[in-house]
């Protein structure tokens, strides 16, 4: 067996394959073209689908690639020995070229020639489609692999959730029954009868046969042409080939897996490997050809979920330097991968920026979040509520996933309908803040916002104290983007008043101080000193907002617990909103 290196592996299969007469193409970007069917490209067939429709491709009818790979319901399974989120598929196709017979040929030769990877024979098993109401079993490709020398009881005849790809048959387009190679990874002799429940076994290829399209009316077609589709996992396969037990060993880890223990404490070999993965998987999604950046929805929310859930398994390994963990983990996957996938490199500037904002943000509230669940968990309960897993996802950025996780390790449930609903009703509401139904100056209570509304107190207190008592509020607008707020001042402030401004209001959110609410009537309110412009919206009673000994104001909320929460404080731009009246534009990063 050949000790292959990552890049030697991928080297290989692609000569292997052009010596086939296959045409080498690149790997398409992760992020999909013109196929909002799939937030990432999962397989090397999705950029193809047109051409295994029919459509002719510019480079012939065999192709060969590898091809970058993203699989969210993989994130879950991450810190296992075998599971990644981001991944490289090695694969070639046939578009209406050769079909079966061909291609288990060409399979068996390169796992077993001499002149390719050379694996002992009884090492490998396959299995095949066994058949269904909707296709006949494969005993044509069963017939093969014995040609080709295989033992009928290292054959396994498996139905649709396993040898049949999209796997299940219900997505709709182009499938059919397929081919898979099995490695045999246990110390001792491999069993003579193939036994696919045997974890030992380990599932190194792939061999489509794309013979079918399914139709809206739930129809299984036949194909005006046959297809053959493969896909190789490069790392389990170089796992494998190292003799290695994990794909965090080889070699394209080893550097990164190696700069994150270096930063632990608390050694934990499950999260060491998901902090691996979710840094790796999040550089390749913030500096693919088509970046996408942290965000709510899609494919933005899968890059927050992967980074989140890296500083949460952080805080576990007791890595007080995140940052300049991701900073340095950034830099070894462009290094590692930027020759092969060259968007890496051109977008790492962009990929370091990101993904520090991303974290600072989260750090600055996690700690908080972390005492809220441990709270929650030790009621005499074993659920969470929708309403407070909600509270976690909107107030400290927990995606509901990580929820889920944090849940599990304590034996708890979620009541994830009760969730989903409580987050509709919040978009709903968000929606119409958006066509101008402010409240208090907020567009929503999101937790971007509600960092914003309580940085707007402190830019409040540090004007007065650099510019004078005689500033007083005139009109907020907060979105979860900015702030912006309106003030008494007859005149243009100087760069050195907005400087001194800014360090002010970061001096206090680096002091982390206290945020804390007392009811109180307005007259004792103003005794304390508290600032009220408003305070006939409130009523009688009111809400003051203390921040340390710095801030008073009479306010109806949200704020966060502690100004340590809220990041880094700019100021964007200075301007005249109107007569004696200043405005001031301002971002957290």
């Amino acid at each position: 067996m050949k000790k292959l290196s990552s890049n030697e592996l991928r080297e290989r299969y692609l000569e292997f394959f052009e010596a086939h007469g296959h045409r080498r193409i690149p790997s398409a970007p992760l992020i999909p073209e013109n196929d909002p069917s799939v937030l990432f490209t999962t397989a090397g067939m999705h950029p193809l689908v047109p051409y295994l429709k029919g459509q002719p491709h510019p480079a012939g009818r065999r192709l060969t690639s590898v091809q970058k790979c993203l699989r969210t319901t993989d994130i879950e399974a991450v810190g296992d020995a075998t599971h990644a989120t981001v991944f490289e598929m090695l694969g070639n196709w046939s578009l209406g070229d050769y079909f079966k017979r061909e291609a288990i040929m060409m399979s068996w030769e390169f796992l077993t020639s001499s002149a390719w990877l050379e694996i002992d024979p009884n090492l490998l098993a396959v299995s095949v489609f066994a058949g269904d109401a909707d296709a006949p079993g494969d005993t044509e490709a069963a017939t093969i692999w014995e040609k080709c020398g295989v033992s009928p009881q290292r054959i396994a005849h498996l139905d649709k959730k396993d040898n049949w790809w999209p796997a299940g048959g219900k997505a709709l387009g182009p499938q059919g029954p397929d081919t898979e190679m099995f490695f045999w990874t246990g110390n001792e002799a491999a069993p003579v009868h193939f036994d696919p429940q045997d974890k030992r076994w380990v599932e190194i290829w792939n061999d489509v046969f794309m013979q079918y399209t399914r139709t809206a009316n739930d129809r299984y077609e036949t194909l005006p042409q046959p297809n053959v589709d493969t896909g190789m996992g490069l790392e389990r396969v170089v796992m494998i080939l190292q003799g290695l037990t994990s794909i965090y060993e080889i070699d394209t880890y080893q550097e990164l897996v190696a700069a994150i223990a270096a930063a632990v404490s608390k050694p934990n070999e499950r999260h060491q490997r998901i902090v691996a993965d979710h840094l790796k998987a999040a550089t390749f999604i913030l500096a693919d050809e088509h970046p996408v950046l942290p965000s709510k929805t899609g494919q933005g929310y899968v890059a927050r979920r992967l980074i989140r859930r890296a500083v949460r398994s952080a805080r576990v390994l007791g890595i007080t330097n995140m940052t300049e963990v991701m900073d340095e983990g950034i830099h070894i996957t462009t290094q590692q991968y930027g020759s092969t996938y060259p968007s890496l490199v051109r977008h790492e500037t962009l990929a370091r920026e990101k993904m520090k904002a991303e974290i600072t943000q989260f750090e600055a509230v996690i700690t908080t979040g972390l005492r809220h669940f441990d709270r929650l968990r030790q009621r005499n309960t074993r659920t969470i509520s929708g309403t407070e897993a909600f509270h976690l996802y909107e107030t400290y950025g927990f995606p509901i996933e990580l929820t889920q996780e944090l849940a599990r390790e304590h034996q708890l449930t979620v009541d994830l309908p009760s969730f989903t609903q409580a987050l509709a009703q919040h978009q709903t509401d968000s929606r119409q803040a958006s066509r101008g139904k402010f409240s208090g100056g907020l567009a929503d209570h999101s937790q971007e916002s509600v960092h914003y509304h309580t940085a707007t107190h402190l830019l409040h207190q540090a004007l007065r104290v650099i510019l004078g008592n005689h500033v007083t509020q005139r009109g907020s607008n907060i979105t979860q983007e900015r702030l912006r707020f309106d003030f008494s001042h007859p005149e243009k402030l100087s760069a050195e008043q907005l400087q001194r401004v800014e360090h002010m209001v970061n001096e206090k959110i680096t002091a982390d101080l206290p945020v804390i609410k007392e009811e109180m009537t307005v007259a004792e309110a103003t005794a304390a000193g508290a600032l009220g412009l408003f305070a006939h919206k409130y009523g009688e009673r009111v809400s003051v907002y203390m921040i340390g000994d710095f801030s008073r104001e009479i306010c109806g909320g949200p704020h966060v617990t502690r100004t340590g929460e809220l990041g880094r404080f700019r100021i964007t731009r200075e301007e005249s909103a109107g007569g004696g009246i200043r405005r001031i534009k301002a971002v957290l990063e």
